[in-house]
């Protein structure tokens, strides 16, 4: 991936998390498949939906590493040599990932009629508000 130029600048020093982040989201949405839903819950809940007919608990991995979440979904045909007539449910293995903002956190996943939903939050932050003693030098 080339990196961006905007970063490259000598007065942006110690943004190299920053980069990075930019360039895994930029890898994460060149990806297709499966499809999925981002929806907006308010009070700061966001819900990832994906559309995995066929997959079940067993055979999907969610984890969350370095702000960055990944979905994973294994097929195995068990040796089975089905002869479909027309194949129109994708069933190959993939991996889905999302980056995540600081704050943001993973509630809990559900598998329902095909589809693996992820819920997450931002809790609101403490505002902490602290007094700064002010020294006398003389």
């Amino acid at each position: 991936m080339t990196r961006t130029l905007l970063f490259d600048s000598p007065f942006l020093l110690g943004f190299e998390h920053t980069r990075s982040q930019i360039e895994r989201a930029a890898k994460a949405a060149a990806e297709g498949y499966p499809p999925y839903n981002v929806e907006d819950l308010g009070g700061g809940a966001l819900r990832i939906t994906l559309a995995v007919a066929g997959f079940t608990p067993e055979t999907l991995q969610i984890t969350l590493e370095d702000r960055q979440l990944t979905i994973a979904g294994r097929r195995d045909d068990g040796g089975k040599g089905d002869a479909y007539l027309h194949r129109g449910i994708a069933s190959r293995s993939f991996i889905r990932s999302f980056v995540l903002a600081d704050g943001v956190e993973v509630d809990r996943a559900l598998l329902e009629h095909g589809l693996l939903h992820v819920d997450l939050s931002r809790p609101e932050p403490e505002r902490l508000v602290r007094r700064i003693p002010i020294q006398s030098a003389g």
